[in-house]
């Protein structure tokens, strides 16, 4: 086939082919194929760089403008992705040309599995070999001698952590008075609970450190009308435990009270005496109204701008605090100020559960038990629903729960697979909702309940009893809605103290949120109080 301007078209094979092969200095391709590097003549027709219009570098105008445009872009990509090429067509030698390509063929694959193998600012981590970089006392391989130290992220916390700081304290800028720490320890008839807190924002605080542990002090008061030599030996030590870490801190504030079963055991107070020369904790025993207002105080936060009535409830181990809350129009800064109407039950999930069983529970037995505490309910006069969710207080009307019940309801209602305050602490659970949870713990027996990991074998006996007194107040006080609360006395005092002291007064610096520093405060860090609590 004759070509118009320059005679005979070129083949793709014989001399044609292999004058193409060295004009291209033996670079591998772009594409996927590969080509036999041949070694350069080294004459000048063969490396000499074509100045026509339509030439490319080191091959004839003629070649370019009858190859394929296909091939002609993979060796544009091949040229433009190594420059050096150039360079090494324009007077090097065939012997350190070769060398070159070879070393760029070999580095190329390198470099592309080792781009993880980078320091500082992108920087390629230099070989041993590299005589140009010296190691300076302290350094890291690759770093050269004016580089300026950058400590890693593992090297950043180790040097946070070197901070000198306070035991007891969380890191406070140079200048700022010291956070006030607040302690408040409530020993009910089945729980022993610490709770170490600071202040924060308006009406909230920031939890330092939390103790819960079961001891069942009630433990058959309701058949003796006295405590047991075990369980206020359980309780003795538990106590230790808080007074241990109470000691370990500088607490500016703290009150340390026990409730129904202190207060109704007649050993009650010789029990109190042995707790002060055992663990130096001096605990008061408070009364019924005061146990009911703390229990409000303590879920302040998860009563909405919007309600405007509220039956509070806390089902304890030995007595059931109701409060009746309407807030109308002005808002006091103390959601206890808005009581109109309390009571204090005198059961428990303790104390129905060892008079009914709690092991073993059928619809029969568990409807006998809600109805012993509707019994007690008759006689407590508050204000109809009616009354509560119309008129000039709206319809913003609704329970609030706060024991262990709820919140073992509630985790059950969630399918955790672990306890988690964080989830359950201000749920929602609908009317429906808390039926169907109770219909399904009544139709499993005690193994179940105990295989349940919200519930455990230490409650599998009495969370029945807690789902009978929720019962009969739902019973009285119908409501569309309930909201949970995993929270109780301990936050009660806490907002108390708080408050008295005016820890949440405009002006008052609030950086204190910063987390500990020293590696020995490693039990100072922030602890979340999780596990459900009767």
């Amino acid at each position: 086939m004759k070509d118009p301007d320059h005679g005979e078209k070129p083949s793709e094979s014989g001399a044609s082919a292999a004058d193409r092969s060295e004009a291209r200095t033996g670079a591998p391709r772009g594409g996927k194929g590969k080509r036999r590097r041949r070694k350069l003549s080294g004459s000048p027709s063969a490396i000499a760089s074509g100045s026509g219009p339509s030439g490319e570098a080191g091959r004839p105008a003629a070649l370019n403008e009858a190859e394929p445009s296909r091939k002609r872009k993979r060796r544009r990509r091949s040229k433009s992705a190594r420059p050096q090429d150039q360079s090494a067509a324009s007077g090097a030698s065939a012997p350190a040309l070769d060398a070159a390509l070879s070393d760029k063929k070999g580095g190329q694959k390198r470099n592309r599995k080792a781009r993880h193998r980078r320091g500082l600012q992108g920087r390629p981590l230099a070989s041993a070999g590299n005589p140009t970089t010296s190691l300076r006392p302290g350094g890291r391989p690759g770093e050269r001698p004016g580089d300026t130290a950058r400590p890693r992220n593992g090297e950043a916390a180790a040097q946070q952590q070197a901070r000198p700081e306070r035991l007891g304290a969380p890191f406070v800028a140079p200048g700022e008075p010291p956070a006030p720490l607040y302690a408040a320890l409530d020993l009910g008839t089945n729980n022993c609970r610490l709770l170490v807190a600071q202040p924060t924002r308006p009406g909230q605080f920031r939890v330092v450190d939390a103790f819960s542990r079961i001891v069942r002090l009630g433990e058959g008061l309701g058949a003796s009308g006295r405590l047991s030599d075990d369980a206020m030996e359980r309780s003795v030590e538990a106590l230790k435990v808080c007074a241990a870490k109470l000691g370990a801190r500088s607490i500016r504030r703290r009150r340390l009270i026990a409730t129904e079963a202190a207060r109704a055991a007649a050993n009650g107070e010789a029990f109190m005496k042995r707790v002060a020369e055992e663990t130096g904790l001096e605990l008061e025993i408070i009364d019924r109204e005061t146990e009911a207002r703390l229990a409000v105080s303590g879920c302040s936060s998860l009563v909405d701008r919007e309600t405007r009535s509220v039956v509070l409830f806390d089902i304890g181990g030995g007595s059931s605090e109701i409060a009746v809350i309407r807030i109308g129009e002005n808002r006091s800064s103390r959601l206890a100020n808005h009581i109109t109407h309390w009571t204090s039950l005198p059961v428990g999930v303790v104390t129905l559960s060892e008079r009914h069983g709690g092991e073993h529970v059928t619809p029969q037995s568990f409807e006998v038990m809600v109805r012993e505490v509707e019994a007690m309910l008759a006689g407590f006069e508050s204000p109809s629903v009616d009354a509560l969710a119309s008129g000039s207080y709206g319809d913003g009307f609704h329970l609030i729960g706060t024991s262990g019940t709820v919140t073992t309801l509630a985790g059950v209602h969630l399918d955790l697979p672990r306890y988690d305050r964080r989830r359950v602490d201000g749920l929602w659970l609908s009317d429906d909702e808390v039926s169907a949870m109770q219909a399904r713990l009544l139709s499993w027996d005690f193994a179940a309940r105990a295989a349940n990991p919200c519930i455990g074998p230490d409650r599998a006996d009495l969370v029945l009893a807690g789902c009978a007194i929720l019962e009969a107040i739902r019973r009285r006080w119908p409501s569309s809605r309930m909201r949970v609360a995993d929270r109780g006395l301990r936050e009660g005092l806490l907002t108390d103290m708080m408050a008295d002291d005016g820890a949440w007064r405009r002006g008052r610096p609030r950086r204190h949120q910063r987390s500990f520093g020293s590696a020995q405060a490693g039990e100072e860090r922030v602890k979340r109080h999780e596990g459900t609590e009767a």
